[in-house]
């Protein structure tokens, strides 16, 4: 089945298994929760953003991004997984995003470029290869949407980068 070309390509890893498939993000309006002018469900969510090395473990990756959440003090709800779209496909993103629970999001390079400005710990290394100063935070960054704020610089560790930030309906 193709996904309409208007929409954004979700992967949600699945539970019982490693794999990851295609998700439409719910549109359902529902009371209490904020909604653009065309009807689109807005809520407060956590934006985390992660990279990694080629061949970091999964297990790596989720150790790390709750170490983020829990030393950035971010809140209890519902969590979303982003990177850059050239490192979705790493097996250990999509299985960090099945153990924590979350939605993985891929973002293109242009999301992540836009949010530049607005990086905390910019990495030579990253600059040099993608053209843009960091992947974790500036994907919490493009995923937290407009008016997201980053709880604090990127964490690192094992080949991986973590960052966290709020969508704006957390204000």
């Amino acid at each position: 089945m193709a996904r309409p070309p208007s929409l954004p390509l979700h992967y949600k890893a699945h539970k019982r298994g490693g794999n990851a498939f295609p998700r439409a993000p719910e549109g359902r309006i529902q009371p209490g929760i904020a909604s653009d002018s065309a009807g689109t469900r807005k809520s407060a969510y956590v934006a985390i953003g992660v990279g990694c090395r080629p061949g970091v473990s999964g297990e790596a990756i989720a150790a790390l991004v709750r170490r983020a959440l829990a030393e950035s003090g971010a809140p209890e709800g519902e969590r979303r997984l982003f990177t850059l779209a050239a490192k979705a496909g790493e097996a250990g993103i999509v299985e960090a995003a099945r153990l924590i629970d979350a939605t993985l999001t891929p973002l293109p390079l242009a999301a992540l470029a836009a949010e530049a400005k607005r990086v905390l710990t910019p990495s030579p290394a990253v600059r040099l290869r993608f053209g843009v100063p960091a992947i974790a935070e500036a994907a919490a960054l493009a995923g937290a949407g407009a008016g997201g704020k980053l709880l604090g610089p990127r964490l690192s560790a094992d080949g991986a980068t973590c960052a966290v930030a709020l969508s704006a309906e957390f204000s």
